[in-house]
């Protein structure tokens, strides 16, 4: 693997993860707690959704030209980095249909929720809701690093390895400054990265 392609996995690995940034942060600020273990499920959940995504891209690449798959990999990655920066709009204008949103789609905007029974700290049950929540930029990740070729578990490792660090880094931060405001930056910064990375891709 040449430095460009380490890169791009690198980058996919915390782009993939920065909306755990903005949900640490919300779960340090509330004072729930996050295990090790509860973090690591999470982690888990990620890195077999980058690998399972992953190996769909690397057979539909089978099938297809080479550049076609790029194309197809800067398309998804881009639209999802586009959906990632819409977010905050778009829950602004679904704030008066919060009852219709779907599970996950409400564990991303209030991730709270996940600890249902109040008990301030997150079971390994509750992780795993969470984490099929935080897991959707993942799927988009792993689909473009399989389709364009990218080593397909050295991503998915920085996807589970990024995600257990930046939930755990930011659930200290929150909790010990209270910052709160890193949650939107962090979405910005993600939705931003994901479309620079479809957009090398096809340079």
């Amino acid at each position: 693997m040449d430095m460009l392609s380490l890169l791009a996995a690198i980058i996919i690995g915390l782009a993939s993860n920065l909306d755990n940034a903005g949900v640490g942060i919300a779960y340090g600020v509330r004072k729930i707690h996050i295990p090790w273990f509860s973090n690591l499920m999470i982690a888990l959940i990620s890195f077999l959704a980058t690998l399972l995504s992953g190996m769909f891209g690397n057979w539909l690449a089978i099938w297809i030209h080479p550049w076609i798959g790029q194309w197809i990999g800067t398309i998804v990655i881009v639209s999802v980095g586009v959906w990632v920066l819409l977010q905050p709009y778009v829950e602004k204008k679904q704030a008066m249909r919060e009852q219709d949103a779907s599970v996950l789609t409400r564990l991303l905007r209030n991730p709270e929720e996940a600890d249902r029974d109040s008990s301030k700290t997150l079971s390994l049950g509750e992780s795993v809701l969470l984490g099929l929540a935080l897991a959707m930029n993942a799927l988009a990740g792993g689909f473009n690093a399989g389709i364009t070729h990218l080593n397909i578990w050295l991503t998915s490792l920085f996807v589970g390895v990024f995600s257990y660090l930046l939930l755990a880094f930011c659930a200290g931060l929150g909790e010990k400054y209270a910052a709160d405001k890193l949650g939107s930056r962090a979405t910005i910064v993600s939705g931003l990265l994901l479309i620079l990375i479809g957009i090398h891709q096809i340079l």
